[in-house]
């Protein structure tokens, strides 16, 4: 009889492991049921820190699925710039985040477009028009912008079919209004190219960044110092940043925060933010916009739950260093 018994117990067990396993139950991680994103991000990594923090989320979040990861040019980095970009790229890929196994990276164009009527040539170019006609107007690609938008303006200009496969989410200008945002600034023709048409278009604005994105010397010691490798890099990126950009002259004040602007783009996708929809403008040469009739839209970011982004941005890291 304590044969039988101890046998039916085990049945019992065996019947609950089984349900869990089939169901998702136990300890599986509720992240790892929620559907894959398909996403390709265009930087220009190397020009400040910011990017760097949005390749590093990008590649661990398990929720991306990542296609490709092209670089940007900008002024401040070495000509030829979308090449400089791009070995920045690699190095920060494959050395500090230490993957051997990655998406591709591709190398962007170098100039901004002469006219709004003519693509610029490159790889990263050829690579987005390629891998969007994997998708449709019903399934599409999205793509993070935190650079200059030139290659995608390129794209959309080289293959106008290209609006009906994919959405774009930037971090670009300084508000509704418009402003001289270093992004927008660095190609204001391809924001024009953009704009302009018709592809679904998400805006993430630097006032909204700074009021949601602001992080102060004492919290990013706090977030990155206890993360091991990747967290040591970051911090180490942002203390260099902060004592040459945000306080040269300060000697002990250090309550003036710096920006983690383009996260914004990867919190929206991942529902972190709140948002609405407004009537497509018309972007001027003053980088103002000017209001049309028109039915299409755009959608502004307008608020970032960062400490929901910032807890999983923490929590990615320390996933990657066990």
């Amino acid at each position: 009889m304590k044969l039988l018994r101890a046998l039916a117990d085990w049945k019992r067990v065996f019947g609950v492991m089984a349900v869990c396993v089939l169901f998702g139950g136990g300890s599986k991680p509720a992240h790892a049921a929620e559907p894959r994103v398909p996403v390709i991000l265009s930087t220009d990594v190397g020009n400040e820190i910011d990017d760097q923090w949005a390749v590093t989320y990008l590649l661990l979040q398990r929720r991306f699925e990542v296609l490709g990861v092209m670089s940007a040019h900008a002024p401040s980095l070495a000509a030829p710039a979308g090449r400089t970009s791009y070995r920045i790229l690699v190095d920060v890929v494959e050395r500090r985040l230490g993957m051997k196994v990655h998406p591709p990276l591709i190398e962007g164009g170098s100039l901004p477009l002469k006219d709004a009527r003519s693509p610029q040539p490159s790889a990263a170019v050829d690579f987005l028009i390629k891998t969007s006609r994997g998708f449709s107007e019903g399934r599409r690609l999205t793509v993070l912008v935190i650079g200059a938008s030139t290659d995608v303006a390129s794209a959309i200009l080289r293959d106008p079919t290209i609006v009906n496969r994919i959405r774009i989410v930037q971090m670009g200008f300084n508000n509704e209004q418009g402003g001289d945002e270093y992004n927008i600034l660095n190609d204001v023709r391809a924001e024009q190219v953009i704009v302009d048409s018709s592809v679904p278009l998400v805006i993430g604005p630097g006032d909204v960044c700074r009021r949601d994105l602001a992080m102060s010397f004492d919290h990013a010691r706090e977030l990155l110092l206890p993360r091991g490798a990747i967290g040591g890099w970051l911090w180490g990126e942002f203390e260099a940043w902060y004592y040459r950009v945000v306080k040269p002259l300060r000697v002990d004040d250090f309550s003036k925060p710096w920006f983690i602007w383009d996260n914004i783009t990867l919190a929206f996708v991942l529902g972190m933010t709140e948002q609405h929809t407004a009537p497509r403008p018309h972007l001027r040469e003053d980088l103002t916009f000017e209001r049309v009739n028109t039915d299409k839209s755009v959608t502004w970011i307008t608020a970032v739950d960062h400490d929901r982004l910032w807890k999983d941005f923490a929590r990615v890291i320390d996933e990657r260093q066990r």
